[in-house]
């Protein structure tokens, strides 16, 4: 399925030679590329799905999608990856990758869900965002107070307002009670209070282990059954989540937050404020934005990798924010010299 939206062409620049280009001609150029990657990584991990061994899994995402990203044609810089230089043997923050035209910034992460994709579990997915320089926040690796909210309410919720007031005006926005909402939250004991007060409400809670990108998309996608994510987690999950966002016209809203004095340094070096709201732009800035999803195991939004003898079939969700248009690729992969298969909806 594609949709179309209007939308205004941006002008936007070509680092490789500093001539002015529509941004447009940037997403054209990389968007179903994008997608090969994330479909390149979900495939490698799939082989690791419900063995128990996180690591593999991960070692083997991260592995087919940097070895994909140097086939782009692209110049481009990790900004939010699996871990400073010296904690991350691939895809760590700093690292370059590709040779080609385009220079841009990357946001990555090889497979979300780790531990829900070694167990079979639902919502592991491989995640990429790509952008001109400057056009995703370089974010601390720290907790972030994140609130997600459906196009509707976009530029109307307020994350520092009590949680009663979000959960009205979301209803509001979506011409619904309170009572009809469902409230994605990760699953952790900081967030206890959280689900009382959301419950207390009347609306209804999600509770989920991990994969806090692929519950930001769905808020963003009519038909998943849920309207907004509440709650803390990981501050480079917040980048993904935005420039996804910005691309379906939802929003996101977060707080970084500080558990002790070294990470406070850590946000005066890297220019973060502690307090203060970033909203979808601050975090995705770009005007030059793609983003790519591939499911590697099943969940509401997205298919996990299906494997038949031979090859297998992927489901991605590719955007472009210039160009305006969601697309949802359905692909089967012919892995094996000779394969052959009976292709059906």
């Amino acid at each position: 399925m594609t949709t179309h939206q209007p939308g205004q062409r941006r002008s936007g620049q070509d680092g490789a030679s500093g001539a002015s280009v529509d941004p447009a001609l940037f997403e054209h150029a990389l968007v179903l590329e994008t997608a090969r990657v994330t479909e390149g990584a979900a495939l490698a991990a799939s082989r690791w799905v419900g063995m128990g061994d996180k690591n593999a899994v991960d070692g083997a995402g991260t592995e087919a999608m940097r070895q994909l990203l140097n086939s782009l044609d692209i110049r481009g810089t990790v900004v939010i990856g699996e871990g400073e230089m010296d904690e991350a043997p691939m895809l760590y923050i700093g690292e370059q990758v590709g040779q080609g035209k385009y220079e841009v910034d990357i946001a990555v992460d090889p497979v979300e869900g780790t531990v829900v994709t070694a167990k079979g579990l639902p919502n592991g997915l491989a995640v990429i965002a790509l952008s001109e320089r400057g056009g995703l926040m370089h974010a601390p690796d720290c907790y972030m107070d994140k609130l997600v909210v459906p196009p509707p309410a976009a530029g109307r919720v307020n994350i520092d307002w009590p949680v009663e007031a979000n959960l009205s005006v979301i209803a509001q926005s979506l011409e619904r009670d309170v009572e009809d909402l469902l409230i994605t939250i990760l699953d952790r004991e900081r967030h206890t209070d959280l689900i009382s007060r959301v419950r207390g409400a009347g609306a209804r809670v999600k509770l989920i282990g991990d994969g806090d990108v692929v519950a930001s998309l769905a808020v963003g996608v009519r038909g998943t059954g849920v309207h907004a994510l509440m709650g803390s987690g990981g501050a480079p999950e917040g980048v993904l989540s935005a420039a996804a966002l910005k691309c379906l016209g939802a929003e996101i809203q977060g707080k970084f937050i500080a558990e002790d004095d070294a990470m406070r340094e850590r946000f005066k070096t890297m220019g973060v404020e502690e307090g203060r709201v970033y909203k979808t732009n601050d975090l995705a800035p770009g005007n030059q934005m793609v983003f790519s999803a591939t499911g590697i195991t099943y969940g509401e939004l997205l298919n996990g990798v299906r494997r038949f003898g031979g090859g297998a079939r992927t489901h991605t969700l590719v955007m472009g924010y210039a160009t305006r248009v969601v697309r949802f690729i359905d692909s089967v992969h012919l892995e094996d010299d000779g394969a052959r298969v009976t292709i059906r909806i």
